[in-house]
């Protein structure tokens, strides 16, 4: 067998390299259009230390040197960031592709780990590659290392256990091999796909080993898209040619498997009604006829009382989240049944479903067409539909309506910004009460126009994810724009990353809503009792012991942006601040160059209800009149709560 001698780290480097996923997009005659083919890793993002630098960081400097375009390197500011940033990327490629991140021993990697909660959660891949301490303990203990005099060999790598879909350790060169094919096949598994850590002792990273050629080679990793069971499909018409008022609930799952013009089709041939997840965005276009917008505790009106009346749901590609259910409480008929069609077993079986469908969206979603043809819901729910979607677009486009305040409402921004942009554009966001309004109104009108991470909903991942979103429309060609959306709140937990749209000419337009404290939790404090306790960004009172005074802090986000190196725009307050805001839209897609947007709003104006509730419980007993009324409101919305939904 033909070898080179090579480090571990040299070796998995040009390995990745070679790494490729296949796919066939569903845009030909029955679903089956044209092979697509791209690396799987096309780059890697790196923080050097000394866990790291001699190790991997050497192997990429080699790589760089003899072959630049091999193993692509990118900086990043924050470990956390570049799992992001992975993430957004592999939103934009249908989880067919993702960035390798390699950070140095101790905190470098343990920062890692909300990135890898992230990815796991959202069911999109990343691969991390921390730096661990010496396999062979010849220094002992290393710099950053952990010691637990309980288990010596337990490092502070372990911790990514629990939030990885696979975690390995590579102590011996040798392990390389079957540990790095094992990574691959998890990553481009559309049932198992996350956080994929290969943990990489420092000393082993430098070691030499005679590398067989042929796990250098391309390598191809083909997209499962396993058919529907011949009786769970029967099963599933079964239920849908009985159901008198059926509805879809669309996850990410749709957008993955690449079903939408599938979907597309079986609504319209069938009539039923869609709901959407938050990773489902994009499903549909918001004016379609059958689409009802985003369901459950952040949903419209319109899809939450439709949910609410429906016999049959039928679930594709979605993790029935808590908010998506409206913590068990969107569906009410006494009778409901679900069909559950998902590739994972695990999202197929939930809430008690005696239907699972265990399958790709898209072949599934060919199939139902095809077996219901002719089959059609009744008139007049196809009237109801029409009523409750005319209904809400109606009351969004009151929202939507500039007020003339000086410092405008959260709804008016969002209307301002769609106004402004181009039916292609991405809209990026993650956390604070700007998901919530979002789902309920942002208008989306491409497949791949709607990112908003909530599966983790992770303050901070904004501005990185956003980054990764236009890394991955760049790569495939695509120039649209991508308009990340942020609170101040969200902003201040990490913002470094405008320095990596700077420093590589990154086109990004953030819009940051300066709120002056939290206003997703302020909110929801009230609404709990709590009466927004620790949700200001005020001066400390001394005297009171806390933050709830009238003195705002003297912060300049726009001045901050602005030392980054980015372009910023700043919106004045006043009765022409959303005019203007649509126009600072206007120039920053106009521009060639990344934007930072800056305006202030007033957080107490709410965009309108679409009566979905969220389980936060609140305490059985108190002395505060608010949180006792607060308890009094939630006991009766538990109350509707179901136990099983079958």
């Amino acid at each position: 067998m033909t070898t080179r001698r090579m480090t571990v780290s040299q070796a998995l480097v040009e390995f990745l390299a070679n790494q490729w996923t296949v796919d066939r997009d569903g845009s030909g005659e029955n679903g089956v259009g044209r092979e697509i083919r791209e690396r799987t890793i096309p780059g890697m993002f790196g923080i050097f230390g000394h866990g790291n630098v001699a190790g991997i960081g050497q192997a990429l400097k080699q790589a760089n040197v003899e072959n630049p375009e091999l193993m692509p390197y990118y900086q990043a500011r924050n470990e956390q960031a570049m799992v992001h940033q992975s993430v957004g990327y592999a939103r934009m490629h249908r989880r067919r592709g993702t960035y390798a991140s390699a950070v140095s021993v101790g905190p470098g990697a343990t920062n890692l780990l909300t990135g890898a909660a992230l990815a796991t959660t959202n069911r999109l891949p990343a691969l991390l590659l921390p730096s661990d301490t010496f396999a062979t303990r010849v220094a002992d203990p290393v710099l950053q290392q952990l010691e637990q005099p309980h288990d010596i060999g337990l490092t502070v790598n372990d911790a990514f256990r629990p939030v990885s879909k696979f975690f390995d350790r590579v102590q011996r060169p040798e392990q390389l091999f079957s540990i790095a094919l094992a990574a691959m096949r998890v990553l481009t598994d559309p049932a198992e796909t996350g956080a994929v850590t290969i943990a990489l002792p420092e000393d082993v990273q430098a070691e030499a080993m005679d590398v067989p050629l042929e796990f250098l080679q391309p390598r191809e990793w083909r997209i499962r898209r396993p058919l529907p069971e011949r009786d769970a499909l029967a099963a599933a018409i079964s239920a849908i040619r009985a159901a008198e008022r059926p509805v879809i609930i669309a996850g990410g799952g749709v957008l993955y498997s690449e079903a939408e013009r599938q979907l597309q089709a079986f609504v319209e041939a069938t009539g039923i009604p869609v709901g959407s997840s938050q990773a489902g965005g994009g499903v549909l276009a918001w004016d379609h006829p059958q689409y009802l917008g985003g369901v459950g505790a952040t949903g419209t009106l319109a899809a939450n009382r439709i949910a609410a009346e429906a016999d049959l749901v039928i679930g594709i590609g979605t993790r029935y989240s808590d908010f998506t259910t409206a913590s068990r409480t969107a569906f009410q008929h006494p009778g409901v049944q679900f069909v559950n069609i998902n590739v994972a077993s695990f999202d197929a079986y939930k809430h008690g479903t005696q239907i699972p469908v265990i399958a790709d969206a898209r072949e599934t979603l060919v199939a139902l067409t095809e077996a219901l043809a002719g089959h059609r819901v009744n008139a007049d729910y196809t009237a109801l539909i029409e009523r409750e979607n005319a209904a809400w677009h109606a009351s969004v486009d009151e929202a939507f309506a500039p007020s003339g305040l000086a410092l405008p409402g959260q709804p008016e921004i969002i209307g301002a910004v769609q106004g402004a942009s181009a039916p292609e554009d991405v809209i990026v966001q993650a956390a604070g009460s700007l998901p919530g309004d979002l789902h309920k109104m942002w208008r989306v009108r491409d497949p791949l126009g709607y990112h908003v991470e909530y599966a983790y909903s992770c303050m901070g991942y904004e501005i990185a994810g956003g980054l990764g979103a236009k890394r991955g429309l760049t790569a495939a060609g695509d120039d649209r724009d991508v308009i990340v959306m942020v609170g101040d709140g969200s902003y201040l937990m990490l913002n470094t990353e405008l320095v990596t749209a700077v420093a590589e000419g990154i086109k990004i337009i953030v819009v940051l809503i300066q709120n002056h404290g939290y206003a997703s939790i302020g909110h929801l404090s009230e609404t709990v009792g709590s009466e927004r306790f620790g949700t200001w960004y005020r001066e400390y009172d001394e005297s009171a012991k806390n933050f709830q005074g009238e003195q705002v802090l003297p912060v300049d986000l726009a001045m901050n942006a602005r030392s980054y190196g980015m372009d910023v725009i700043e919106v004045e307050p006043g009765p022409d601040a959303i005019a203007d805001l649509r126009a600072a839209v206007t120039t920053a897609k106009a521009s060639d160059r990344a934007t930072f947007i800056h305006i202030n709003s007033d957080p107490l104006i709410y965009a309108p209800d679409g009566d979905g509730w969220w389980d936060v419980p609140v305490p059985q007993t108190s002395t505060l009149p608010a949180t006792q009324r607060a308890r009094a409101e939630y006991e009766q919305q538990v109350a509707a709560q179901k136990p099983l939904l079958g």
